[in-house]
């Protein structure tokens, strides 16, 4: 174990780190001395577990390894560069979700290495964010990998949330949530820092890893359905799976905080919770008509919105906050399908765009 009066990282930071100085003899650890924050157990000392379903999903995601070279890119070569393979919709579609997406998972990978992993105070769930944190990296090795074999303009692309409105409105954002996390000075240990915690965790996982990323996901995926860009649906299908285990591993982990600390679960902070969830679900609106101004591959801005709707709807309940809107349907029950993808690969080329799979 570790000595707490020989320094003071931990007393500053609200909890351990997991380099204080170390303390011959003392005792062994006991599940019940581990917290999510502000916890002053060894960091070093992973087992016993006490949150088993965060060594579960470090166990699931190991198990669902890919990298993007896997996946063959030929047919999706061959059609970008066909005069007649795509319409300028469907390319402004496949331009845009790289282009969100790329900048996107670089500041998520950014988020949770310099910011959320400091204050996540239990080894087992520090174990999930090292696993996610390589994930991410592999995302974004994918969207390069696309726009390479594609041979899209980089600079056009990884520059596009400085340029285009819509991509650069949700980057914009998420940004003080993620710099207030990474902020130096910030400690956690008082009700109000441990609110700005779960407040900022909430935009990070619940908005933008829970609601940004699914116009592009539908939009791209809906492609590959129909036999286009196949290869680039592929990738994009292996990161809808991975980005879901996110998302869920994030949803406990503040479930987990209002567990061990009601008194931050006001009736005022859920009012701000929910304001920012139906804030960041009007922008991502607002990306799906500024990238559909027509209908496309099934798809328009309407259907959209009202899918949106449902997956803020299960957001909220998943923190345990109502609905927003009432009788909100999916339009795109076969999102649950992909979503719901095992480590052996499904081909969207198999799937009929008229099949309608139950909703997981």
């Amino acid at each position: 174990m570790l000595s707490w009066n020989n320094g003071n990282t931990s007393v500053e930071s609200g909890g351990a780190t997991g380099l204080e100085q170390v303390e011959r003899g003392a005792g062994r650890i006991q599940v019940d001395d581990k917290r999510i924050i502000n916890c002053r157990a060894d960091l070093n000392q992973l087992v016993p577990f006490k949150y088993q379903w965060a060594w579960e999903k470090y166990l699931a995601g190991s198990a669902n390894h890919w990298m993007p070279q896997e996946i063959a890119m030929g047919r999706d070569i061959e059609l970008w560069k066909s005069a007649d393979g795509l319409t300028e919709d469907e390319r402004v579609i496949v331009k845009r979700s790289l282009g969100f997406f790329s900048t996107a998972d670089s500041l998520v990978a950014n988020n949770l290495v310099l910011a959320v992993y400091r204050h996540i105070t239990n080894p087992e769930c520090r174990q999930y964010l090292l696993r996610q944190a390589f994930e991410e990296a592999v995302h974004t090795h994918a969207y390069q990998y696309v726009i390479e074999s594609l041979g899209l303009d980089e600079a056009e692309i990884f520059n596009m949330y400085r340029e285009v409105p819509s991509v650069a409105a949700k980057a914009e954002w998420a940004l003080p949530y993620t710099q207030s996390l990474g902020d130096p000075q910030f400690r956690t240990g008082t009700p109000e820092s441990d609110q700005r915690l779960l407040r900022d965790l909430i935009a990070f996982y619940v908005v933008f890893e829970g609601i940004f990323f699914y116009t592009g996901f539908a939009q791209v995926l809906s492609m590959g359905r129909r036999n286009k860009m196949t290869g680039t649906a592929e990738q994009f299908q292996y990161i809808l799976r991975d980005e879901s285990m996110h998302l869920n591993f994030g949803i406990d982990i503040i479930n987990q905080i209002k567990l061990e600390n009601p008194h931050l679960w006001t009736d005022a902070f859920q009012a701000e919770a929910r304001k920012i969830i139906l804030e960041g679900m009007e922008l991502e609106v607002a990306y799906a008509r500024d990238t559909m101004p027509r209908g496309v591959l099934g798809l328009n801005a309407e259907r959209m919105e009202e899918y949106l709707r449902f997956i803020t709807n299960r957001r909220l309940q998943q923190i345990g906050l109502t609905e927003a809107f009432a009788g909100a349907g999916n339009p795109f029950p076969w999102m649950s399908e992909i979503i719901d993808l095992k480590k052996k690969r499904i081909s969207l080329r198999l799937a009929s765009p008229n099949t309608r799979p139950a909703v997981h």
